[in-house]
């Protein structure tokens, strides 16, 4: 891709999400990621009604009377994307792509994060982390994350979700709010995803296209796995093999949804062909209740 056009698409980007993040999610999303925990502000006498759990029994001691310590909410967090750049990122029949989809909603929670003071970062991963950028703030820090979900290309087609979340669970420390950007076909990593739930805020975002679930009645077509490559000719006349596609695409979501159930995990599911804006806010406010 040329630079101006490049260039041209990190412009139009920015401008629809940080917007978007501005009049829609920021408020939403400060209300439903809280912080870190709770900073020692000070100290005041203890007034009824208040949780006797507080007690500084050091003062009390001291002054003969109730005091209780006062905390404050750490606002600043740190938000993390881990994105799915496998092969299957390219797939898309309706709306638009898998890919422009997470760039979209990318630059949105990027945006959210940063009006809130927070850093963000990302990880790219398809069979193997395949780029790292180091949570931080301003502006030019977003539209590099941006720029690098435009036009990054991947070493790997294939997808491998454990790999990455051990990488995050490695790299960092301190607690953070985690999206988890994929499509799922890959559903054995059920045990990086609670260790990575334990210590982190997880969030999984599924992001699937109409044509994954449903075959059109068509006659005979060449498909192509994107990530290995195979390819095969399947005729979706036969209403057996469109029964048994069907039943194997939901199979495969009802195990993976288990899966978050399991590790205690939210989730949002979006598709291709419909707005992410309902959705997202609608998680938001679920995470408030």
């Amino acid at each position: 891709m040329e630079t101006s056009d490049l260039l041209k698409k990190v412009r139009k980007i920015e401008l629809k999400t940080r917007g978007l993040s501005n009049h829609i999610f920021a408020g939403e999303y400060h209300t439903a990621f809280k912080g870190r925990g709770m900073a020692f502000s000070e100290v005041r006498e203890y007034q009824p009604g208040d949780d006797i759990r507080t007690i500084d029994w050091n003062v009390t001691a001291r002054f003969n009377t109730p005091f209780i310590k006062v905390f404050e909410e750490e606002r600043e967090l740190t938000v993390m994307l881990i994105i799915d750049v496998s092969g299957s990122k390219n797939f898309g029949t309706q709306k638009q792509m898998k890919q422009e989809l997470v760039t979209e909603l990318s630059a949105v929670l990027a945006f959210s994060a940063i009006q809130n003071n927070d850093k963000i970062g990302v990880i790219f991963f398809s069979e193997k982390v395949e780029k790292f950028i180091p949570p931080k703030k301003g502006k030019s820090h977003i539209l590099r994350i941006i720029r690098e979900l435009i036009a990054f290309e991947p070493e790997n087609k294939g997808t491998d979700i454990g790999e990455a979340l051990r990488y995050f669970n490695n790299v960092i420390k301190k607690r953070a709010i985690c999206f988890v950007i994929s499509d799922f076909m890959d559903n054995n990593f059920e045990a990086p995803l609670k260790i990575a739930n334990k210590k982190h805020d997880v969030v999984t975002i599924s992001i699937n296209d109409k044509r994954e679930e449903e075959l059109p009645d068509i006659g005979l077509i060449q498909m192509k796995d994107a990530e290995t490559g195979e390819v095969k000719w399947i005729d979706t006349g036969n209403k057996s093999i469109r029964q048994n596609y069907k039943k194997n695409y939901l199979r495969n979501k009802e195990e993976v949804n288990q899966l978050f159930k399991n590790s205690g995990v939210d989730s949002i599911q979006l598709r291709t062909d419909m707005d992410y804006i309902k959705p997202l806010i609608q998680f938001f406010k679920r995470r408030v209740k």
